[in-house]
């Protein structure tokens, strides 16, 4: 193995330093470390995944393009993930001047040889990113960068451009407000 990229460089700051210098190797090794986490927070925003991916796509173009400007004021994952923000809102004000409807939006149907159990957790799992998605963007944001990318509230009021203290009201308003639509849809 080279020593450009030996198995303990673990450090996004050695990977942004070695992909400055034109590594592509590093520029690979980064894409694949936060891959899932830019698709989760542009499928949170966007709620389709066709549009997250291409959402995706161009947030690695941009950030490879601009790590000459990464400043590393903040954390890289931080920098990456507000450029997928700014990305999929990107995509949603384009989405909402040209919206279709069509069977693309339906999702995916239910296969009839799932055991009762799994189709209820999917079912359950549809529910609550429906009723995520209704939540205000910032409450949206905080709660889907929260649970599923364990950022800290400093990193999430980065992210959304707001203090930690809003960050976290935001995030417990959010799930405050979940609870209630479960709880109502329930009855």
């Amino acid at each position: 193995m080279s020593p450009e990229l030996a198995p303990d460089l673990e450090d996004d700051a050695v990977l942004v330093r070695l992909a400055r210098d034109g590594s592509a190797r590093a520029i690979d090794a980064l894409v694949r470390r936060h891959h899932a986490a830019v698709f989760r927070l542009c499928l949170g925003v966007l709620g389709d995944e066709d549009g997250a991916a291409d959402a995706t796509q161009e947030t690695f173009v941009k950030a490879v393009r601009g790590l000459a400007r990464f400043r590393g004021d903040a954390a890289f994952r931080t920098w990456l993930l507000s450029i997928a923000l700014n990305e999929a809102r990107g995509a949603l004000r384009r989405d909402r001047r040209r919206r279709e409807t069509g069977i693309d939006g339906v999702g995916p149907l239910a296969d009839r040889d799932d055991p009762a159990g799994r189709a209820a957790l999917r079912d359950a799992a549809r529910r609550v990113r429906e009723r995520v998605a209704e939540l205000p963007e910032k409450q949206r944001l905080a709660v889907t960068l929260r649970i599923d990318e364990g950022l800290s509230f400093r990193e999430i009021g980065e992210i959304i451009g707001s203090s930690e203290g809003a960050a976290r009201v935001n995030y417990h308003h959010g799930i405050r407000r979940l609870r209630e639509q479960l709880e109502e849809s329930d009855e």
